[in-house]
C-alpha cells in the first residue's frame, strides 16, 4: 500500500516572524552570538552598541578561526544541524538556531561577514526584503545591505574572525525610546555579560575578553570566591551519568553585616540578592541559569524566600547533557532529571538550612570558640498550636537583673512577659519582604558608646555577683549574644589602664 503524502515547507515570513517571537532579551541573544565566538575560537570579542535613532545598529567581532563560505552559508540556514549529532565537547551550541533566532528576536537585518584564510564571504538576512517579496521563499541575501558595508570595516585588517551586524533594531528602538534608554540597555548587558562569561573572564589565564564599546566587561562571581568571611564552602561533588559527570559545589555567602556597603551592592548579582539565589547550572563553564531551585522541592517547588538568599549552588554539566536536562533554544532554563533529584534535593537543603542560619543569626551561628552554643536572648518554642518567641532568663544579662531584683522581680517578669507577647512579628516580617532586609538594631556594625557601656556593666557583675575572674568573664561574654560580635571589645573588657 502506498502512502499518501504532501510537501509542506513553511512559508519564508510566516516562519521568520514567528521565530522572532521566542522571547530572547537582548542579553540573552548577545551571549547566544558571544557563544558561536567561542566555539569558533575566539579570545577576544567586541561588542559595539552605536545609537542613531531608528538606525541605530549593533556589532559582535570576533577574533575567532572564521567560516569558508559554504560554513558560513550553513551557519545562516535554518535548521542545518540537526541537534541530536554529536558535537564537538567544547561546542556550546545545540540546536543551530542561535545565530538566527537570537538576531531575529532583536532586528529585522542580520548581515555577518566572515574571514577565514584572508578570504572573506558575507551574506545577510533581510526581513523586509523578503516581506517585499514573500514568493521568493528562502532568500538569503550576498553582501552587505546598500549603505552599510562601512559598518563592516572594521573586519577589514584581520586574517581570521567574524562580524555579526544588527540593522533595523524594531524590537530595541520602539515608540519613544530615547539615547537614555539606549544607554540603560549597555548597561543592563555589561552586567549580564559579566554573570553568564564570568568562569572565563576571570582569573590572570582568562579564556576570554569581552570589549564593550571599548570597555572590558569585569567578571562578576556569583560565589563570592576567596572572600574572607564567606561561612561555608562545600568540596566539588561528582555524580557519574550515562552522558558524563555532573559536578556540585555549595556555597553560602555572608551576611550583610560581615560586607561593606559596596560589596553587598556587588555581590547582589543582575536581580538582587533574593532573585539569584538557588542553582547556577554550568555548560563548559558558560552559565545557562542564574539562580532558582529548577522546579526541586518536597510538597511543593521550592520559591526564592529571603530566609535562602545566601544560599548559590555552582552545578556542572556536559554539552552531552542537554536532552536530559531538558536545556531550551534560549539556554535559559534547565530541568534536572528524576535519577538525579535525590542527590540534587539532599545538596540542595543542607546549602538551604546552613543560609537560613547565617541569615537569620546575623553571620553568627556559632561561637567564636569552644563549640559551645552562644547564649542568645530569645529562644524559639516550637509547640503544636505554632512557633512563640520566648525571653531566655538564663541570658547572662537577664539572669543578673532578675537576681538582683529583690522585691521587684514579679514586676519584671511581668514586664519580660509583656515584652513577650507583643513582639511585632507580623510587623517584622512584613518590613523585612517590603525593604529585602533584616531590620538592623543600634548594636549592628562598629562597637560604639552604648554597646560598650552594657557590655562594661554586665562584664563587671560577672565579676561582682558570680565571683568569675577576668579570663572568665571574657570567655563567658564571647558566648554571650550580641558580644560575641566584638571580640576586641571583650579583650579590652577588665583591662588595667
Amino acid at each position: 500500500m502506498t502512502l499518501k503524502t504532501r510537501n509542506a515547507p513553511p512559508h519564508a515570513m510566516a516562519m521568520l516572524e514567528a521565530l522572532r517571537g521566542l522571547g530572547y532579551s537582548t542579553s540573552a541573544a548577545l551571549a547566544d552570538i558571544i557563544d558561536n565566538s567561542i566555539s569558533a575560537g575566539a579570545k577576544e570579542v567586541r561588542v559595539d552598541f552605536i545609537w542613531d535613532g531608528t538606525a541605530s545598529r549593533i556589532s559582535i567581532l570576533d577574533n575567532g578561526r572564521g567560516m569558508a563560505d559554504a560554513e558560513l552559508e550553513s551557519a545562516m540556514r535554518l535548521g542545518d544541524k540537526n541537534p541530536l549529532d554529536v558535537r564537538a565537547s567544547h561546542d556550546l551550541g545545540r540546536f543551530g538556531m542561535g545565530l538566527k533566532t537570537a538576531s531575529f528576536s532583536q532586528c529585522r537585518r542580520l548581515t555577518v561577514k566572515t574571514v577565514k584564510n584572508e578570504t572573506e564571504s558575507c551574506l545577510r538576512w533581510d526581513l523586509d526584503e523578503l516581506a517585499a517579496n514573500p514568493e521568493r521563499g528562502w532568500l538569503l541575501f550576498e553582501g552587505p545591505a546598500s549603505g552599510s558595508a562601512v559598518y563592516l570595516n572594521a573586519l577589514a585588517a584581520e586574517k581570521s574572525g567574524t562580524l555579526v551586524l544588527w540593522e533595523l533594531m524594531d524590537r530595541i528602538v520602539t515608540d519613544s525610546y530615547t539615547a537614555d534608554n539606549f544607554n540603560d540597555l549597555i548597561d543592563t548587558v555589561e552586567s549580564h555579560l559579566a554573570m553568564i562569561f564570568h568562569r572565563l573572564l576571570q582569573g590572570p589565564r582568562a579564556k576570554l575578553k569581552i570589549q564593550l564599546n571599548g570597555r572590558a566587561v569585569a567578571p562578576w562571581d556569583p560565589f563570592m570566591s576567596g572572600h574572607a568571611a564567606k561561612p561555608w564552602t562545600s568540596p566539588v561533588t561528582n555524580h557519574s551519568t550515562s552522558y558524563g559527570n555532573v559536578a556540585i559545589q555549595c556555597h553560602v555567602l555572608p551576611h550583610r553585616d560581615k560586607l561593606t556597603s559596596a560589596e553587598f551592592d556587588e555581590n547582589a548579582g543582575p536581580e538582587g540578592w533574593t532573585a539569584q539565589q538557588g542553582f547556577y547550572v554550568y555548560r563548559n563553564e558558560r552559565l545557562l541559569v542564574a539562580g532558582g531551585w529548577l522546579g526541586l522541592g518536597n510538597a511543593r517547588a521550592w520559591n526564592r524566600e529571603e530566609a535562602h538568599r545566601l544560599a548559590r549552588i555552582r552545578l556542572d554539566i556536559p554539552n552531552t547533557a542537554d536532552a536530559d536536562w531538558k536545556i531550551d533554544v534560549r539556554k535559559s532554563t534547565a530541568r534536572p532529571p528524576v535519577s538525579l533529584r535525590p542527590w540534587l534535593m539532599s545538596l540542595a537543603e543542607n546549602t538551604r538550612e546552613r543560609a537560613r542560619r547565617v541569615f537569620a543569626y546575623r553571620g553568627t551561628p556559632a561561637p567564636a570558640q569552644g563549640n559551645v552554643p552562644v547564649e542568645q536572648a530569645w529562644r524559639v518554642d516550637r509547640l503544636k498550636a505554632g512557633i512563640r518567641y520566648r525571653i531566655d532568663q538564663n541570658h547572662p544579662s537577664i539572669a543578673a537583673v532578675l537576681a538582683n531584683a529583690g522585691e521587684l522581680q514579679p514586676l519584671i517578669q511581668s514586664m519580660l512577659r509583656v515584652i513577650e507577647e507583643t513582639v511585632p512579628v507580623q510587623r517584622i516580617w512584613l518590613d523585612t519582604a517590603e525593604n529585602k532586609e533584616t531590620p538592623r538594631t543600634n548594636f549592628d556594625g562598629e562597637p560604639n558608646a552604648a554597646i560598650v557601656e552594657v557590655a562594661a556593666v554586665l562584664f563587671d557583675d560577672l565579676i561582682e555577683r558570680k565571683g568569675l575572674s577576668v579570663g572568665e568573664a571574657r570567655k563567658s561574654m564571647l558566648r554571650t549574644e550580641p558580644f560575641q560580635k566584638y571580640p576586641t571589645l571583650v579583650a579590652k573588657l577588665g583591662a588595667k589602664t
